[in-house]
């Protein structure tokens, strides 16, 4: 159960929050998570100079820096509308620790209002706009990885699965290691390279284990984590490659007349 109990009303309008890795590798699943909110009447208001959310920053120390971005943000977030955010990683960044960066400053309480409005995407769509999703797809099995952040810090692994569930003919197993990290943990990866590798390499086997044709995930960190690593080492069932979707692409697939 997400850790947030008050939402508000449905919105007119909302914005989105694109994050760095959908940007630049992904896409097609920030547009996914657009559409399955306009096709619920919502209008969605993507501001064009947002960067990153500052977590790299703020994970590695540098605080200044870190304030720097967290105000830029600000900015292009002006009105008060909810901000919807594709990863649970960037939603618990930008909803629990930009009050920590601004704790004690002039500008703390402009902090706070901004990040009371920050939605993680599945939360949003379960608990705002109580989506309900008509399965159009072929029978499919698919292991779901919750990132350690939107499990943890943001409380939404319960609307992960609960989405998915609403699908009819997606058959969710679930993987020996469901609640373990899969090692990526942005800087961590790249800090402790041989830790990550060993915890990735015990989460893909996990995954492979289930027989799933499908993963699904709702960070996009993750994702890249574990199916390149499957792809490296070809494992999958069958003999072939497991093909790993952000759960905002998933679900406008299986859902939508026109796949795209």
């Amino acid at each position: 159960m997400s850790l947030i109990q008050h939402y508000p009303d449905r919105p007119e309008k909302v914005y989105f929050f694109g994050t760095c890795l959908i940007d630049l590798l992904y896409p097609q699943a920030g547009l996914a998570g657009m559409r399955l909110i306009q096709r619920e009447g919502v209008q969605v208001i993507f501001p064009q100079d947002q960067t990153c959310c500052g977590q790299p920053a703020w994970n590695s120390g540098y605080r200044n820096e870190t304030r720097a971005v967290v105000l830029n943000q600000i900015r292009c977030f002006p009105k008060d509308y909810p901000i919807v955010v594709p990863s649970g990683s960037c939603a618990g960044m930008m909803r629990h620790h930009y009050p920590e960066v601004f704790k004690g400053k002039p500008e703390e309480v402009l902090v706070n209002e901004f990040s009371q409005r920050v939605f993680e995407l599945t939360e949003f769509l379960v608990h705002v706009l109580k989506i309900e999703l008509k399965d159009l797809g072929e029978p499919v099995k698919v292991a779901l990885h919750t990132a350690c952040s939107a499990r943890r810090e943001m409380g939404v692994a319960d609307e992960h699965e609960a989405l998915l569930r609403q699908l009819g003919n997606v058959q969710l197993v679930e993987q020996a290691r469901k609640a373990e990290c899969c090692g990526f943990g942005g800087t961590f990866a790249v800090k402790h390279p041989d830790i990550s590798a060993s915890m990735v390499a015990d989460k893909a086997l996990a995954i492979s284990d289930t027989g799933a044709d499908q993963l699904v995930s709702g960070d996009c960190g993750c994702l890249m984590n574990i199916t390149g690593h499957m792809e490296h080492q070809g494992i999958g069932p069958r003999n072939h490659h497991i093909r790993g979707q952000h759960i905002a692409s998933f679900l406008w697939e299986r859902t939508h007349a026109t796949k795209s």
